[in-house]
């Protein structure tokens, strides 16, 4: 099959042997995959990233010297089933899946893997017990946005929201808009957006943020102000702090830049006892300053990754119309130009998320 391979620290189309389903597993065809972030950062700190995961006893993990296909965010159509399947999922079905293999011996994340190849192949063998059929006839490509709204959904679920919030996203990358969508589609608002590029902030607005703000011009916990407090509502006096007289709305910031002091930055700014959610993932040691989280009550709150149920839910509310994210989608390329899109994404102004197609 033909396939995007990772090698000696290039990006190359290459014929490679088609992957053969073992025990419990499904060959299948790649439909359309995203461009993730989380393959950026692969592709330029590979090792800095795998060594961080083993010395947090995260299991992902491969040998880079090595061809590693990526790509976890796909639609695919079941081909084939390897031995000692159920066969419940028949062949010319649509599907998504959670991109994890799991046996009592090993674990291994698709796309992160030397044994199995992710959806910038042509083929791909998933794990039969991770499979979930495509509702109706939702695109391949909208179905292969559930893995990074799911990544959302779950940093939203992790703030435990009431209701009544009124969230700031830092940050409108792909998983800054998808955070923005998940918060829009549960009714949560108004949503105050910021980003430093116009083209991020006009997406952010397509997908359903309330007030956008560029932070080189103005604070967006002063526009939090503007929307979530009282009239005479001091974010920095003593009655704000020990939570005396009228209070404003709650707070919750989603952080999801990943840039060393960022967190900081939520921690100093936004109001006290706000919750503050970590999805941008930052390749560099930060540093934080406990005292002023103390005294304000911050809580702060790490997010990675979903659940099953969670990956269900966001496939069905993007099929029935409770979730849109076709407006994420900037740039659709095939195989041979994704190279070039890796170039793209580096830029805020080009592109936000790409879509691999097949057809």
């Amino acid at each position: 099959m033909k396939a995007v391979v990772m090698r000696e620290q290039q990006l190359l189309v290459d014929d490679i042997p088609a992957p053969v389903p073992g025990l419990g597993e499904v060959l299948v065809k790649t439909l359309a995959c995203g461009i993730c972030g989380s393959d950026l950062h692969m592709f330029h700190h590979c090792e800095h990233v795998l060594g961080n995961f083993k010395r947090g006893h995260i299991p992902v993990d491969f040998d880079a010297r090595k061809d590693v296909v990526f790509g976890h965010e796909y639609c695919a159509e079941v081909l084939d089933h390897g031995p000692g399947s159920d066969k419940k999922i028949k062949v010319g079905t649509r599907v998504c899946s959670l991109p994890f293999v799991i046996t009592p011996s090993r674990f291994d994340h698709i796309g992160y893997s030397n044994q199995y190849p992710g959806g910038y192949g042509e083929q791909m063998v998933l794990s039969e017990q991770m499979l979930i059929p495509v509702p109706g006839d939702l695109p391949a490509e909208i179905a292969a946005l559930a893995e990074p709204l799911t990544v959302a959904a779950h940093a939203v679920n992790r703030a435990q929201l009431q209701g009544d919030e009124v969230p700031v996203v830092i940050g409108c990358g792909p998983i800054g808009l998808a955070v923005i969508a998940a918060l829009k589609s549960r009714g949560i608002g108004p949503i105050v957006a910021a980003d430093f590029s116009p083209a991020r902030r006009a997406l952010a607005e397509k997908l359903g943020a309330d007030v956008v703000v560029n932070p080189a011009e103005q604070s967006p916990y002063q526009s939090w102000l503007d929307v979530a407090a009282p009239p005479g509502y001091e974010i920095n006096s003593p009655f704000a702090l020990f939570g005396l007289g009228t209070q404003p709305q709650p707070c919750v910031v989603f952080e999801c830049v990943g840039l060393p002091g960022l967190i900081q930055q939520a921690i100093q700014n936004a109001p006290p006892r706000s919750r503050i959610i970590v999805v941008g993932v930052c390749m560099e040691t930060d540093q934080i300053e406990p005292l002023i989280g103390i005294g304000k009550e911050a809580n702060l709150h790490f997010s990675f990754g979903y659940t099953g149920e969670e990956f269900t839910q966001t496939l069905y509310a993007l099929a029935d119309g409770k979730l849109d994210g076709a407006p994420m989608i900037t740039g659709r390329v095939k195989l041979d130009g994704v190279a070039e899109a890796f170039r793209a994404l580096a830029s805020p102004e080009d592109q936000a998320k790409v879509m691999i197609t097949f057809d």
